[in-house]
């Protein structure tokens, strides 16, 4: 017998099954038919932040984000921001007449992006979505352009 069957023998074994099985790159290859790519309308970015600093420094990222990509943008804001109070006791058990009240405010800013192709609104998104700061959430709305589906077409008599 030999010495290197007796010190590797799952060497060789796996060795000889690697060269059984070989496969046929050019057959697995093909590549699937492409299908076209989607066409969206707009896609609108709502933003909201506790801070309208970060809330306009971020939406003058997205709207430069767009114009480097060569898209229509533009970017808005609500004027007054939507506040929720709270009023809680002071103490826990007694003292009702001593209260605190807690606001938290909310602002609003929208991003809207006009006329895209579906790989240009995911490649947006993500880069986007990435370089989104703490404190900010981020709401995208896409409207897609569809074919219109037979049973709506008008049928042409002739």
């Amino acid at each position: 017998m030999n010495l290197t069957k007796q010190i590797f023998p799952r060497m060789l074994i796996s060795r000889n099954l690697c060269s059984l099985h070989k496969v046929n790159v050019s057959e697995t290859s093909s590549t699937p038919p492409q299908e076209p790519d989607k066409l969206i309308k707009t896609l609108q970015l709502e933003l909201r932040s506790n801070e309208p600093a970060i809330l306009k420094s971020f939406c003058k990222f997205a709207v430069t984000t767009g114009n480097h990509l060569g898209l229509d943008s533009k970017s808005w804001s609500l004027n007054k921001p939507v506040h929720e109070r709270y009023t809680v006791l002071k103490s826990v058990h007694i003292y009702k007449k001593h209260r605190v009240q807690y606001e938290k405010r909310t602002y609003f800013s929208f991003v809207q992006y006009n006329k895209l192709t579906g790989s240009t609104a995911d490649t947006l998104l993500e880069y986007v979505e990435r370089n989104l700061p703490e404190g900010v959430a981020l709401k995208a709305t896409k409207v897609e352009v569809q074919e219109l589906p037979e049973h709506l077409r008008l049928e042409n008599q002739n």
